[in-house]
């Protein structure tokens, strides 16, 4: 392929090295691979999501690659470099997605609850230790102080990633 694109996708596979290396091998020369990746620790939504999530989960298992570590650029490099793309062949920008949704917070909350793999986990955890109205409530508060939209029933939450950009 001429471009291969993976936004917010490739990085939840589990063997990140894998990735790369089929990211490469399907990508023609002079082509370009482009990622999205969200960043461990980062203020904005969507890592905050997955810091919040976790405290309501049981640990990983042994061996488990955190997703997130597509969002540190030494690794993304580490990676790539091991799939035979030099590291100059890689560049990095931090950009920023802004979740637009046309209904409040809390209903916002209700979306990633029902149909976001990490907060469907932790909600169904949480249910089994009797804890789901403290994680409702703590994502509530989240989504509410992250919303810039000042209209009623709006909601605007940025959210910075790491877009990556691999020429082979």
């Amino acid at each position: 392929f001429d471009l291969v694109v993976s936004i917010f996708g490739a990085m939840f596979a589990p063997t990140p090295i894998n990735v790369a290396k089929e990211m490469v091998r399907v990508t023609k020369p002079g082509g370009r691979i482009v990622m999205g990746n969200w960043i461990p620790g980062d203020p904005t939504l969507v890592a905050q999501i997955l810091k919040i999530s976790s405290a309501y989960t049981p640990p990983p298992p042994e061996g488990f690659i955190s997703p997130m570590l597509w969002g540190v650029e030494s690794h993304v490099i580490e990676r790539f470099e091991a799939a035979g793309v030099p590291k100059e062949s890689i560049s990095f920008s931090k950009e920023t997605f802004t979740f637009d949704a046309p209904y409040s917070p809390m209903q916002f909350v209700s979306v990633f609850k029902n149909y976001y793999g990490p907060t469907m986990n932790a909600f169904e955890a949480a249910e089994k230790n009797g804890k789901s109205s403290e994680l409702q409530q703590e994502l509530e508060a989240l989504f509410n102080s992250q919303n810039k939209s000042s209209r009623e029933n709006m909601t605007s939450i940025p959210a910075t990633f790491l877009q990556v950009t691999v020429m082979r």
